[in-house]
């Protein structure tokens, strides 16, 4: 019998009203932690309506068959609030859901019960500074944090991961990641498929060694293009499989992978509805044959199962695509790296400091589709090929000696841009249901361009790299630093260019040929235009009918070749916030900047 790895929607709902009061005393760790250098207690004049203590911990979840694998999680207890605001997740390395309500005041005691320092980032909350996870607030081992914040976003789905300095790669690797699920009166009044009928689905990536051990980075490619793990978790479980009856559900999806793009679409052929993106519902739904999701970015979709016959199965895929590696595959990138002249990756890594107002940037030939046999050769799984046949384990790229070098070539068994399977829904029951998609959803305020500070003179963020290093305008991170361009004034609207190579320019080091998934802290964004080079077009094509650009986002990516303009605004708090490229080895090596608000 098919069981539900997946969560436990039922409780999920109950803060709608329904449910008891928790009321604890703050805990008593908290009590110590103003010993560590970066800790923040509680403040006297915030009177918070929920209050959750998360401890970050080193435990086991039994991700594979046999040995459990040693994980980091986010454990979750409830201390005042509904019950449902908690709804802790065991068996996997998820951290506990967070359910909570617009309008909300929330108080969030963080024991960081890890060896190292690490802090949390609410992805995609509107938070002042000091409770947005920024790096220069880690919290030491053994010490702690408290947060405070109103919930002033809109019902929808976003999530909370670590964000240490140097480290978040590997901390949310290891899963120190988990789900805030936001609900408000206007998606209430929509009666969407709720319960056991709303699904959040969580995408991951993970390689394992032959003790059902985690393994991480394992030689340049996996730092310089992303990791990529051998086989997909979903939900915190392989081979994930998710009951449903003959009904409508919403599935909340969640692209937790460090650097992986999935291109979603059904095996059978069937359309996804499309009813919401990263901060909010659509204004109506929206219908692809496909979805492009990358990393942190979320998607709501409205799944009809009636009419299906019990018994039947339907597969989620990711569908190839191209565009994902530079050039012609991974010849195209060894060939940047040696080069002629020094100029090449392995000149710039043998060059010493960036000379930003050098040498220009290399050209590539980006008109070819990509050559998924460029990865590399997958080895076979020590077990078998797996239910879904894509159970292998990539060996290890690491030389004799044990230690990285040049190997360029990924050893990824699921190489991105190929076709593999992500679950399966399997059709258990027969159920009748009469709810039906309703034509509007939510009201959407529509910014202008016209509106901005900033109209005809776009903050212009162009991204390449150099001497091994992804930069930000020619710029890797600097912790509290920001450049003129990157200083904005409160309470502005803003206009806002991610060029991945469309306009060219000197002295930024050469341009990235790999796609990113921008992220800005803060407060959502509208996307008001996608615009691409003509040499980049053909693979373009392979992606560009499956971004759903119509309502809030945090993270847009964008591909080779192309330059994204979005409006966004910089209301209520000043300080550092950050952007930054989602692909998480990305952002590590120092794809990350500051707006500076004030």
């Amino acid at each position: 019998m098919l069981k539900n790895h997946g969560f436990d929607r039922r409780r999920f709902l109950q803060i709608a009203g329904i449910g008891a009061l928790t009321a604890v005393a703050s805990p008593r760790w908290l009590l110590a932690a103003g010993n560590g250098r970066y800790a923040r207690e509680a403040s006297a004049d915030f009177h918070p309506d929920v209050e959750i203590e998360i401890t970050a911990t080193v435990t086991t979840a039994p991700i594979l068959p046999g040995k459990p694998t040693k994980v980091w999680k986010y454990e979750g207890k409830l201390l005042k609030g509904l019950d449902g605001t908690v709804v802790p997740l065991p068996g996997t390395h998820l951290g506990a859901t967070i359910v909570l309500a617009k309008g909300q005041k929330v108080r969030l005691y963080f024991k960081n019960d890890l060896p190292e320092p690490n802090i949390i980032h609410c992805h995609g909350l509107h938070v002042p500074q000091v409770m947005d996870g920024h790096p220069m607030y880690d919290v030491p081992a053994g010490s702690g944090y408290v947060y405070e914040f109103q919930v002033d976003n809109p019902a929808g789905t976003y999530m909370y991961h670590a964000h240490t300095h140097e480290a978040t790669g590997r901390h949310v690797y290891n899963g120190l990641a988990g789900l805030i699920l936001v609900t408000d009166a206007e998606e209430k009044s929509l009666n969407l498929p709720s319960g056991e009928c709303d699904q959040p689905i969580v995408l991951q990536d993970r390689s394992f060694d032959a003790d059902n051990q985690l393994r991480y980075v394992q030689n340049m490619r996996d730092r310089h293009m992303g990791f990529l793990g051998d086989e997909m978790i979903v939900n915190g479980k392989r081979h994930f499989v998710l009951p449903v009856a003959t009904r409508p559900y919403r599935l909340r999806l969640l692209n937790g992978s460090n650097s992986r793009i999935y291109k979603l679409a059904w095996d059978d052929g069937t359309p996804l509805t499309v009813i919401g993106t990263d901060g909010h519902l659509l204004e109506k739904p929206v219908t692809r044959q496909y979805l492009m999701l990358a990393p942190g970015e979320r998607a709501e979709l409205f799944a009809d199962f009636t009419g299906r016959k019990v018994g039947s199965e339907l597969v989620m895929k990711s569908l190839p695509f191209s565009g994902a590696m530079p050039g012609h595959g991974m010849g195209g990138m060894m060939g940047m790296m040696n080069h002629g002249g020094g100029q090449g990756m392995m000149g710039m890594m043998h060059g010493g400091m960036m000379n930003r107002g050098g040498d220009g940037p290399a050209r590539r030939d980006s008109s070819g589709a990509m050559n998924h046999g460029g990865e590399g050769a997958a080895s076979q799984d020590e077990a078998g090929s797996g239910m879904m046949g894509h159970g292998a384990r990539a060996q290890s790229a690491q030389g004799e000696d044990g230690h990285d070098g040049m190997d360029m070539m990924g050893t990824s068994a699921l190489p991105l841009g190929s076709e593999y399977p992500l679950f399966k829904v399997h059709i258990m029951r027969e159920e009748t249901d009469t709810h039906r998609l309703p034509e509007r959803l939510v009201k959407i305020e529509r910014y202008q361009r016209s509106q901005a500070e900033n109209p005809g003179q776009p903050r212009h963020i162009r991204i390449s790299m150099a001497h091994m290093k992804w930069l930000l305008n020619g710029r890797e991170f600097e912790m509290s630093a920001a450049t003129p361009e990157e200083t904005v004034k409160v309470n502005t609207l803003q206009v806002i260019e991610f060029d991945n190579g469309y306009s060219e320019s000197s002295g930024m080091g050469m341009m990235s040929g790999l796609p990113h998934p921008m992220h800005i802290h803060g407060q959502q964004f509208q996307i008001i235009e996608r615009v691409v080079r003509e040499d980049s077009r053909k693979d373009y094509a392979t992606v560009s009918q499956g971004f759903v650009d119509d309502g809030w986002k945090d993270v847009v990516l964008v591909m080779p070749g192309e330059k994204v303009t979005l409006l966004k605004r910089f209301d209520d708090y000043k300080g550092l916030f950050l952007y930054h490229c989602h692909n998480l080895e990305h952002e590590e090596m120092g794809m990350m900047r500051n707006f500076n608000v004030v």
